[in-house]
């Protein structure tokens, strides 16, 4: 029987810092991530098989306390919960961090924008892609995971208690890391874009997410295919944030009350 290394998985939601705590948390001498954020087993690529996910984490040696992934499409995903408790046990250590929703679906649509996939407006763009909001439905999702772990595996994160809850030392974060690492940007030339982002689905498809892995952190990649909008950068109207609390506002409500955060309060709701 294949030893399970994996003790820890970031499941989501997408634009909530997942970028960010990867390429810190990768650095900790305590802790082995792959070299690529979203490794997409328990979502896309589950038929490949255990063997295939462990051997993504062969080269973690006893020092490394924490092994595991970032990959925020597990917290949405209807599958995820249960193929981890079935593939990873009931122990594994699941983190999600909560971003106030309407700024988190903002920051998805720009995504979509920057890639030539967003409709003329947030609110046209919400109704044709249903997961712009969908990924905001975290009751939804962490009863899932409720309902497969203990709740005392799942924490709902608060960035700086991150090595206090994994039970690491404490690690020196450089200046250069506490930077935002992927600002909001537009393409530089839209069809280069979206040709780099075909290539790097092709080449995931084909056993390449390490390699992926490697270019996505490439500030030069970055440099070159993208511009940071600045003082440019879209903003959400009061229409779109109304548009956002009034079809979310009850899955919040619900998260408060599951697990005893002011969340509405903390995010100004009300």
């Amino acid at each position: 029987m294949t030893r399970q290394l994996v003790n820890f998985l970031h499941i989501g939601p997408g634009k909530s810092g997942s970028t960010w705590l990867h390429e810190v948390l990768i650095s900790h001498p305590e802790i082995y991530f792959t070299e690529a954020k979203d490794l997409y087993f328990f979502s896309r690529y589950y038929d490949r098989g255990l063997g295939w996910y462990t051997a993504q984490f062969r080269a973690a040696r006893p020092q490394h306390k924490i092994v595991g992934e970032v990959c925020p499409e597990y917290l949405s995903y209807e599958k995820a919960a249960e193929r981890i408790r079935e593939c990873l046990g009931p122990d594994v250590r699941l983190m999600v961090t909560l971003r106030e929703p309407a700024s988190r679906a903002f920051s998805s649509y720009l995504y979509l924008q920057k890639h030539g996939l967003a409709a003329p407006t947030f609110i046209q763009t919400a109704e044709q892609v249903p997961e712009l909001l969908g990924e905001g439905r975290y009751a939804t999702h962490l009863r899932r995971y409720l309902d497969s772990f203990d709740r005392k595996r799942l924490h709902i994160a608060v960035l700086d208690d991150v090595t206090d809850w994994l039970e690491v030392g404490r690690h020196v974060v450089s200046p250069r890391q506490l930077e935002a690492r992927l600002p909001a940007s537009g393409a530089r030339w839209l069809p280069l874009a979206t040709s780099a982002g075909r290539a790097a689905t092709w080449v995931r498809n084909h056993n390449g997410a390490d390699l992926v892995g490697r270019v996505k952190r490439s500030e030069l990649v970055h440099r070159v295919l993208y511009r940071p909008l600045g003082d440019a950068r879209p903003t959400m109207s009061a229409e779109d944030v109304s548009y956002v609390r009034e079809r979310l506002d009850r899955e919040i409500a619900e998260v408060e009350n599951e697990f005893g955060i002011a969340l509405r309060q903390r995010w100004g709701w009300l």
